[in-house]
């Protein structure tokens, strides 16, 4: 959650920057799907799911949610059992695993649909 306020703030000054680069990163960065992992530590398999991903990680931005403090505890008691779990842009993706030919799939229809909507 930390990335995302960091990042949303970086959009809101760059989105009133006067500067070429600010505006680029406003808008490359808006585009951009949000990958969201709910975990906990520990969690092997969610350390094996980075991994994996690791190679699209320009293509989406990425947020965790640990499921085990305070103010996850929705997400704690839906996930406890099934982390990793993986939404897309707020919706469910996939669950225990990375599906890498599901998650290209999803991910190259979100950038197809963000394209076209330029």
């Amino acid at each position: 959650m930390m990335v995302l306020c960091f990042l949303s703030r970086t959009l809101q000054l760059a989105r009133h920057s006067s500067s070429p680069l600010g505006r680029q990163l406003c808008s490359a960065s808006a585009n951009k799907p949000v990958l969201t992992l709910f975990t906990k530590k520990p969690c092997p398999l969610c350390d094996e799911a980075r991994e994996e991903l690791e190679p699209y990680k320009r293509r989406f931005i990425f947020q965790e949610v640990d499921i085990t403090l305070p103010e996850n505890s929705v997400w704690y008691d839906k996930y406890k059992y099934d982390i990793p779990v993986f939404h897309l842009n707020g919706k469910f993706l996939m669950k225990h695993r990375v599906d890498i030919q599901k998650f290209e799939d999803q991910l190259m229809k979100l950038e197809l649909q963000n394209d076209g909507n330029q």
